[in-house]
Formats: structure tokens, C-alpha cells, sequence
């Protein structure tokens, strides 16, 4: 019996739907979710001459497995441990955290199977920074970017843009919301956003961190681009920017369109090189088409979103691909 582990957190819906299409009699899942861990489950593992032995027990449904049944690995999204008791203190909570970490990362990189993505190839694949070089390295446009704590810098690089510049997170646009308690959260994101003049003529928050700005780059629509093992699909964005100074489609404020888009053939193979060069078996790409028809490489997100592109472009089935990957590989590794 083969095993494919999906490893995330209890309220990942992509976890949901892609193990709900896996129903092979040879294939038995197991659902790690992080925001559960330890506290719900029950784990041994060892190393003897022969390598790595133990099981995996999940307390409330009873599912066992055996840690060499593991032929694929799907690894989803993080998430903070929880323990059985909830009164620990800082120290207690702190050291905690750490031992879960090191003991579940531990397992997971001694597992030799079938990986979307290996935690390794994910952290690799992660800096935006990089990837702008590395994307310049494949063959893409890039817009000039900036990385800085200098205002006189960020002015500068306003000067040169004939369409103003952006700024844009690095991290996540979520402004680190979801790692402090909800009374606590003074904002709960920001999109990618159009500097105004008033913007420019108070910069000094910029000393405050390293802040990451671009040159706008015009638009005739935008591309997200899943890939799914060897397969490319690519959905036009036509977002209508009229209402508030963000670029962002993602922007709850503005009307996006999705709709299928045939890429060309060099496009998606160095999409798909892009991808291969960091070891991903899964990458979601977001890319501007300009005025004049070039590919304007914005990021690549090697754990992002694809359940809305789904919803979108319902033809990708999306799901099925990631789903029919994950059993074609977890039987190909027994």
C-alpha cells in the first residue's frame, strides 16, 4: 500500500478537494495538518542500519501509517504547532516550538519519495530578490526594481519611471497579520500599490526596513500561470484599475476577468525551465503582458494559491491535475 501524506493546516480547502479526487484501492491518504501538531497526533521514528522506521497516528480518526509507506508527499502550507497544554509558559512555548520543528522537519526530509515540493527546493525557491535575477538568467523582462531604506533612493528611482513605481512586499501581503492575534492586527494587508506624489513627499517610514519598489510596468492584461508537474496552464487577467491607485488584480477593490490564454510555445517551455531550475514539481507565476507583447516577469509563488484560478477557469480542472500527479507518482515510487 503506497502512502501520499498532504501536510498543511485543518482549514486548507486545496487539501480538502485534491485528496477527495484521489480514490485509488493501492493509495491510502494521511493529512498532517501543522496548526494540529503534536497535539493530535501520536509519532515514533528511528534510524537503524537499514534507515528510517516509525508511524504516524492521527488521534481522532484512528488513521495509522507506516513512515516507509510514504511514496508521495504533497506539502502545503505551514502553520503553528499546538500543544496539549495550553497554559505553557514563554520559555516552555518557545523551546517547544523548536523540538516539534526540528523533530517534524527531521522526518520530513528523511522521507525518500515523490515530493510537491521538497521543503528544501521550496525555501530556495522563495526570495523574490532572487528571482528577479534568476528570471533575467531564463530570459525575461523584469521591471527595474529597488530594494531600499534610503528615501533619496526611492525618489530617485520615481524620477526615471515615466509611470510612477509600486510598492511591493517582499514577504506577504498580508503585512505579517496572520502571526499576531487578531486584537493586535493593525492591518490586515497590503496590495501591491501606485505611489502618489503625497506618497513621495513623506518617505521616512522607509528608514524604518528594507522596502521593495519597481517602475510600474503598463499593461495590456496579466498572466497567472500554474504549473503542475510537466503541464503550463495560463489565465489572462483583464482587471479594471479605475477606483484606487493598486496594480493589484488580487485587490478586493478591483474587477478582474479570467479567462484561458494559449501561450507560445518559448514562453511556456522557459516558464516551465524556470520552474525545473529550482527543483519545483509545482509553481504559481504571475507575468504583465505589455502594450508591445512582452513578458514581464513579476514573482513566482512555489506554494501559491490555485483553488481560485480553478474557480475562475473551471476548464483547468486544476484539482484533477494535482490529484492524478500525486497518485501516478506515489504508485510509480512502490
Amino acid at each position: 500500500m503506497s502512502v501520499v501524506l498532504a501536510v498543511s493546516h485543518s482549514e486548507d480547502i486545496h487539501v480538502d478537494l485534491v485528496l477527495s479526487l484521489i480514490s485509488h484501492e493501492d493509495i491510502q491518504l494521511f493529512r498532517l495538518d501543522a496548526d494540529c501538531f503534536p497535539r493530535d497526533y501520536q509519532f515514533w521514528y528511528g534510524y537503524t542500519p537499514d534507515g528510517l522506521d516509525g508511524e504516524l497516528l492521527h488521534l481522532p480518526s484512528g488513521k495509522r501509517i507506516r513512515l516507509a509507506d510514504i511514496t508521495a508527499v504533497w506539502l502545503r502550507k505551514p502553520a503553528p504547532f499546538s500543544f496539549i497544554s495550553a497554559d505553557l509558559s514563554q520559555q516552555e512555548q518557545a523551546f517547544a516550538v523548536e523540538e516539534t520543528e526540528h523533530a517534524l522537519l527531521g522526518l520530513l526530509y528523511s522521507l525518500k519519495c515523490f515530493w510537491v515540493n521538497h521543503p528544501l527546493q521550496l525555501r530556495g525557491a522563495m526570495w523574490k530578490v532572487e528571482q528577479l535575477q534568476r528570471a533575467i538568467a531564463f530570459g525575461f523582462d523584469i521591471p527595474e526594481s529597488l530594494i531600499t531604506n534610503i528615501p533619496s533612493r526611492v525618489r530617485r528611482l520615481a524620477s526615471s519611471s515615466r509611470g510612477g513605481i509600486i510598492f511591493k512586499a517582499l514577504s506577504s501581503s498580508w503585512l505579517a497579520a496572520e502571526q499576531v492575534d487578531e486584537d493586535q492586527q493593525l492591518c490586515t494587508g497590503l496590495a501591491t500599490t501606485l505611489l502618489t506624489e503625497k506618497d513621495l513627499s513623506d518617505l521616512s517610514a522607509v528608514t524604518e526596513l528594507p522596502c521593495h519598489f519597481q517602475h510600474y510596468s503598463e499593461k495590456q492584461y496579466e498572466l497567472r500561470v500554474t504549473v503542475i508537474g510537466d503541464q503550463v496552464f495560463a489565465a489572462r487577467i483583464d482587471a479594471n484599475y479605475d477606483n484606487s491607485n493598486s496594480v493589484d488584480c488580487r485587490d478586493s477593490r478591483v474587477v478582474a476577468k479570467y479567462s484561458p490564454y494559449h501561450l507560445p510555445g518559448e514562453w511556456a517551455q522557459s516558464i516551465l525551465n524556470f520552474v525545473r531550475s529550482y527543483g519545483l514539481l509545482y509553481s504559481a507565476l504571475d507575468f504583465i503582458v505589455s502594450p508591445e507583447q512582452k513578458l514581464i516577469f513579476l514573482e513566482n509563488n512555489p506554494n501559491g494559491q490555485f483553488l481560485y484560478v480553478e474557480q475562475q477557469v473551471p476548464e483547468f480542472q486544476l484539482c484533477q491535475v494535482m490529484a492524478d500527479l500525486l497518485t501516478e507518482s506515489a504508485l510509480c515510487q512502490n
